[in-house]
């Protein structure tokens, strides 16, 4: 990271600006932590790491918050043959070493951009889907006497 940079009225640090293409070699040498959130999104939504992973690779930057070091990519999971469901994936790239994927989750409408105060939102609360539950079978549970 560059040093601080003059201004008129005082001190302003620089911030490295990095693209989708600067982040991709990371994902690909696996160079990536899955988040406790997007973990959390694929157990209640169905998709896996590699459904993510691959709508990385073809996806798009939707918005990028370089306050933050974090963007917004829309991907697809492409399920043959014509089925494609959109992607939404938040990727933070503060470190230079590796790329962390904060969550994922497969939006209500895929071209909408969040502002920052938005996606804080979203990452702390989910409404209906905060809560991660495991159903065992019946079978499995104590019996109640």
């Amino acid at each position: 990271m560059p040093g601080p940079r003059l201004r008129q009225r005082g001190w302003v640090c620089v911030r490295k600006f990095r693209r989708l293409t600067d982040l991709l070699p990371h994902l690909r040498e696996g160079r990536y932590r899955l988040g406790p959130h997007v973990a959390k999104h694929m157990l209640q939504e169905g998709f896996t790491e590699l459904d993510v992973l691959r709508a990385l690779e073809w996806g798009r930057e939707l918005a990028i918050y370089p306050e933050d070091q974090r963007m917004l990519v829309l991907g697809y999971m492409i399920f043959p043959p014509r089925l494609k469901l959109p992607l939404h994936v938040v990727l933070e790239y503060a470190t230079p070493r590796h790329v962390d994927i904060v969550t994922a989750f497969i939006p209500k409408e895929p071209y909408r951009v969040y502002s920052r105060a938005r996606l804080a939102a979203i990452l702390r609360f989910d409404g209906a889907l905060e809560e991660v539950r495991w159903n065992r079978p019946k079978e499995a549970y104590p019996a109640w006497d």
